[in-house]
C-alpha cells in the first residue's frame, strides 16, 4: 500500500487494524561513471514497494537525500548534515505515530545513514513512542553476494550495479563498466587503518572514481536474484515485526535499585 496513492479514508481503514509502516531511504550521490546518482534510493524504494505489495503494509515515499558529504568531491552529490537528517527522519516518524503507526522499518540502502537511523530508532524506543529499526538489503543476503561476486565492493560495485540493471537498466552506462573497475579500487578494509586508527574521511581518498569492486561481474539476471532474495528477507522481517506484541518491543523496566529489599 503506497501512501501517496491512497485516499485518507482508506488510510484510516488501514490503521484501524494495522500499525506498521515502511520508510525507504537512500542517497543522491556519485556511484561512479556507470551508475545514476539516485542508485541508493532507487534500490530502497523498489525493495520497499515490492515487499509491501506482497504483505499489504504501508509504504511511504522515499527519502532520497541522506548523509553523503564524504562523496562531495564528485559532481552532483547532495547531502544534509547528520543532525538535520536525524531530526527530519524523527519528525517524519513521529508524524506516522500520530496517525496510529507504532512500528517502523527503515528500508535503507546507504551506509552513511545507518548510525543516524539507529539513533532515531533509539530515541523513539526510549520514550516508548514506536519501535523503529534499520534494514539494509545487502546485509540480509551476505551469503548470496559472496556466491555471485568475487569482489563485490562496498560502494558502486557489482552488487549495486546488478541491482540497478534489474530495477532500471536504462540508467546504467554498460559501456563504462570496465572504466569503473579500472579507475576505481578493490576495497581493502586494512588499508583504511594505520596503527589502529582510521585515516580517511572521503571516498575520493580511497578510490579515484569513487567506486570499488569489479563492476563487470554484474548482470541483470544476477540483479534479479539479489532483488528477489532481499525482498524475501524484507517480507519475512515485516511479518515477524507485525506479529510482535507492542509491549514486548518496548524497553525493559529499570533494574530494582535495592535488590532483595522487597520494595
Amino acid at each position: 500500500m503506497f501512501l501517496p496513492h491512497q485516499a485518507w479514508p482508506d488510510l484510516a481503514d488501514y490503521v484501524s487494524s494495522e500499525s506498521l509502516a515502511v520508510v525507504p531511504l537512500g542517497s543522491t550521490e556519485q556511484h561512479g561513471p556507470h551508475l545514476p546518482e539516485g542508485t541508493d534510493y532507487l534500490i530502497a524504494d523498489a525493495l520497499a514497494r515490492a515487499a509491501t505489495d506482497r504483505t499489504g503494509h504501508l509504504c511511504t515515499p522515499p527519502i532520497p537525500i541522506g548523509v553523503s558529504s564524504h562523496h562531495r568531491q564528485f559532481h552532483g552529490t547532495m547531502w544534509v548534515d547528520p543532525p538535520v537528517f536525524r531530526d527530519y527522519v524523527e519528525n517524519l516518524s513521529r508524524n506516522l505515530t500520530y496517525h496510529g503507526i507504532d512500528r517502523i522499518v527503515f528500508v535503507n540502502a546507504h551506509g552513511g545513514n545507518v548510525a543516524h537511523l539507529r539513533e532515531v530508532g533509539r530515541r523513539l524506543h526510549e520514550d516508548e513512542t514506536a519501535f523503529a529499526i534499520e534494514w539494509m538489503w545487502d546485509e540480509s543476503i551476505p551469503g548470496l553476494i559472496e556466491e555471485v561476486f568475487e569482489t563485490p565492493g562496498p560502494h558502486g560495485g557489482p552488487k549495486e550495479t546488478a541491482m540497478i540493471m534489474h530495477i532500471a537498466e536504462e540508467l546504467v552506462h554498460e559501456d563504462r563498466l570496465e572504466q569503473a573497475r579500472d579507475g576505481g579500487a578493490v576495497f581493502d578494509y586494512d588499508a583504511e587503518r594505520v596503527h589502529g586508527a582510521t585515516t580517511f574521511y572521503d571516498s575520493i581518498e580511497n578510490s579515484p572514481n569513487g567506486v570499488f569492486g569489479d563492476q563487470t561481474d554484474a548482470t541483470p539476471r544476477v540483479g534479479e536474484r539479489l532483488f528477489e532474495a532481499a525482498t524475501d528477507q524484507l517480507v519475512a522481517l515485516l511479518e515477524w515485526l507485525d506479529d510482535q506484541p507492542f509491549d514486548g518491543l518496548m524497553p525493559e523496566p529499570h533494574l530494582d535499585p535495592k535488590p532483595g529489599s522487597g520494595g
